[in-house]
């Protein structure tokens, strides 16, 4: 029964949502937003470099672009475990 409710990509009625959150991630992982994470991990680095930026600061802000720009990565990743295991 659990993989008939998970071939059902899109349900009905949900066809804003899914225009709205298609909206948000082309936003997201888009040109400008790949030129300001570009720019704000250079900066970060030479603050830290510098000894202007705490490290642990620092490496959240890294981290932070990493799991943004690599979110569709680790959802695939949960998904095929999740399907694996179910």
């Amino acid at each position: 029964m659990p993989s008939a409710a998970m071939a059902q990509a899109n349900p009905q009625g949900s066809g804003p949502i899914v225009s709205a959150l298609s909206w948000l991630q082309g936003t997201l992982l888009g040109n400008v937003a790949t030129s300001v994470a570009v720019i704000a991990v250079a900066m970060v680095g030479f603050m830290m470099l510098t000894g202007r930026l705490n490290w642990r600061v620092g490496a959240t802000v890294i981290i932070g672009c990493f799991i943004l720009f690599g979110s569709a990565a680790i959802v695939s990743g949960i998904q095929s475990t999740a399907a694996v295991s179910g």
